[in-house]
């Protein structure tokens, strides 16, 4: 019998409001280059060996994401459009349920839009490998440990703090397991995927390394910055030509 042929999957998050951005529009819509932010996040992925996306957005969002991203664009792997739910954790678990049939999915936030072809690949075959992965990047500042009053209680070894990005990479069942035992205990407190894996599984995680442009969109400042890599890639690509 003709082994079954193991299958990965993304799901895009891009069901934030994004507040802090000063503005009417959603952080994954603003326009970079004539182009919305989510675009170039998708446009990576469809590159990648990745063998499908599902994109998590606002219910009231789903026909314009449709008309005006998947179908303007030509996404073919984007397989369905999913409604997110009140918090992030809440969304990736209804992206998770889109994709019963995967082996492995790669989580990532829409608002980071230098994610790039070739980093989704290592992610996949690290995840492979590993069973649990998560895109890092080591530390350049010292970081430093409060405590409730504001005054500080810890300093850690700069060595060991990485800060974590996206895409973040699991088995399925090894995640899928983690946020059902998240929505079992009705725990508001994970922040990301690796927290719920870790939390509710045990299972070790391996840091893979990322990219420092590799920058979330969160505050008008980001557009600038992700503007500025954005051009410098675009500068690199027709050097290329």
């Amino acid at each position: 019998m003709e082994k079954r042929q193991e299958k990965t999957a993304a799901i895009v998050l891009a069901a934030g409001s994004g507040k802090r951005m000063n503005s009417n529009v959603q952080k994954q819509y603003l326009l970079i280059y004539d182009k919305p932010v989510i675009y170039f996040a998708l446009k990576a992925f469809e590159e990648s060996k990745v063998d499908e996306v599902v994109l998590v957005t606002g219910k009231e969002d789903i026909e314009y994401c449709r008309r005006e991203i998947i179908e303007k664009y030509g996404f073919k792997k984007v397989s369905g459009l999913v409604a997110g739910g009140k918090e992030r954790f809440d969304s990736v678990y209804e992206g998770l349920k889109a994709v019963p049939d995967c082996d492995y999915v790669l989580i990532h936030d829409g608002a980071r839009p230098l994610i790039t072809p070739e980093l989704i690949n290592e992610n996949i075959a690290c995840v492979k490998t590993t069973g649990a992965c998560v895109t890092a990047v080591p530390s350049k500042d010292t970081v430093k440990i409060a405590d409730e009053e504001g005054y500080i209680r810890d300093t850690p070894s700069r060595s060991l703090v990485w800060l974590i990005q996206t895409p973040q990479s699991f088995q399925y069942k090894i995640v899928l397991e983690a946020y059902q035992k998240r929505e079992e205990a009705n725990d508001n407190t994970v922040t990301d995927d690796a927290m719920a894996v870790e939390k509710y599984t045990h299972r070790k995680i391996r840091l893979l390394m990322g990219d420092y442009r590799n920058i979330k969109i969160t505050t008008p400042e980001d557009m600038l910055l992700a503007q500025a890599f954005l051009r410098e890639k675009l500068k690199k690509s027709e050097i290329n030509c």
